[in-house]
């Protein structure tokens, strides 16, 4: 019997104010969500380079209705609470924002993010006002909804040719202020950034695991204070690595010893709906 989406939400929200932190893993089609469902995930969340990935295109490329129809996907292939990354809500707008929250919830996602970048180069994020004001529209669109849907705020300055952490500080606190429910920063460069950071807000924060040097355990990022952790694009890159390892290996050698690694066809199947 599947799961009503209020249920889902309700064992979102319960995974956030639970002891300790958990993982939640980031699949980009049907077939990643359901192998990752039945390892034991209890959560699932989607990355938006993964799935700009999965239609050849570039992160930040993806419109909304490709980004939620791959959400859609996601949704259906499995009984958990399915989360997204929403970008800056697809507009610069508020109302874009409040708009993008709204048809996230008709697709059966039951928590999403909207982030402070603009996707312009030479102004790469909004100003804490604009991007607190963008946040509160969704905010206010969440709670209109029939059952919790947990919105998270992130401040991209690390990720974005700003790592202030005083002003990422600053925008996190104002997010909180405008109602959201998680808060996010990547690529913050250290534990100690993570530790100032938990510090300094309330509300449960999310860690990026996903770069080289930044990336740190489940226990250390517990330690620090953090609630949730998302693998961004992580486990695609792994996959895609293997790819073309094979592939090349295929191209160059004109050998197959991948398939002395791969995963037989039966237990791969085992993970699948019949």
């Amino acid at each position: 019997m599947s799961v009503s989406q209020v249920d889902k939400a309700k064992k979102f929200r319960a995974l956030h104010e639970a002891p300790g932190a958990f993982v939640i893993p980031n699949p980009w089609d049907a077939g990643s969500a359901r192998l990752l469902a039945g390892l034991g995930f209890e959560a699932l969340a989607t990355s938006s380079g993964a799935k700009a990935g999965v239609l050849g295109k570039r992160d930040g490329r993806v419109s909304r209705a490709e980004a939620l129809a791959n959400a859609r996907m996601i949704v259906e292939a499995c009984d958990l609470p399915v989360a997204a990354d929403l970008e800056k809500g697809f507009g610069d707008a508020p109302d874009a924002a409040a708009e993008t929250i709204r048809q996230a919830a008709e697709v059966g996602l039951v928590g999403g993010s909207i982030e402070d970048a603009t996707g312009d180069k030479d102004k790469p994020l909004y100003g804490i006002e604009e991007a607190a004001a963008r946040v509160a529209a969704a905010v206010k669109a969440a709670r209109a909804l029939s059952f919790p849907f947990t919105l998270t705020a992130r401040a991209e300055g690390f990720l974005r040719g700003r790592p202030d952490l005083d002003d990422v500080i600053k925008r996190l606190q104002a997010f909180e202020a405008a109602g959201a429910d998680v808060l996010f920063a990547p690529g913050l460069p250290d534990l100690a950034a993570v530790k100032t950071v938990c510090a300094a807000v309330r509300k449960p924060f999310n860690f990026m695991v996903g770069i080289k040097g930044r990336s740190f355990s489940k226990a250390e990022l517990e330690a620090a204070g953090v609630k949730r952790i998302s693998l961004a694009t992580s486990l695609y890159r792994a996959a895609m690595t293997g790819l073309l390892d094979a592939a090349k290996e295929v191209k160059d050698k004109g050998t197959f010893t991948y398939l002395d690694r791969s995963i037989p066809t039966p237990e791969l199947n085992a993970f699948m709906k019949e």
